[in-house]
C-alpha cells in the first residue's frame, strides 16, 4: 500500500524536505534499480550551472524501511545501514530521501539527527 501512495501521491518535481540542506531535491520519476522499479530523484551539484546527479532507491527498500517505522514508531540511520545495505553504499541522502517522502505522505515527522518518528494521527 505504501508504494502505491508514493507512485500517486508523489509527483515528479516534488521537492523532497531535507532537515538539514538547503540544496533542492526533486523526485524525476520511476526507474530501475537493481532489478526492480525504483524512486529516481535528482541531486543538485554544488557547483553553479552543473548537472544534476540522480539516485534510485528500490521499492523494496521504501517498503522495508516503512515495515519497521509503523512497527517500531521509528526509522532510524543505524537501521538503515544495518538492514539496507545496498540503499546505504549509495548514500546517506537515500535515508533523509526515505524519510522525506514518508514526512510528504504524512506518515513520519524529522525528530532528530538520524531518527524519523511515526506521524501520529491528529
Amino acid at each position: 500500500m505504501i508504494i502505491e501512495r508514493i507512485k500517486s501521491d508523489i509527483r515528479p518535481g516534488t521537492i523532497i524536505p531535507r532537515p538539514q540542506s538547503a540544496r533542492e531535491y526533486r523526485v524525476v520519476g520511476w526507474g530501475q534499480s537493481r532489478g526492480e522499479d525504483a524512486l529516481v530523484y535528482s541531486i543538485p551539484t554544488r557547483l553553479s550551472g552543473g548537472k544534476a546527479s540522480k539516485k534510485r532507491i528500490k521499492i523494496s527498500d521504501f517498503k522495508a524501511a516503512y515495515d519497521v517505522l509503523v512497527k517500531t514508531g521509528e526509522f532510524t540511520y543505524g537501521w538503515f545501514k544495518d538492514n539496507l545495505p545496498d540503499c546505504a553504499k549509495d548514500g546517506s541522502c537515500n535515508f533523509t530521501t526515505i524519510g522525506g517522502i514518508f514526512e510528504l505522505l504524512g506518515e513520519a515527522q524529522y525528530a532528530d539527527r538520524g531518527v524519523y518518528l511515526r506521524a501520529i494521527d491528529p
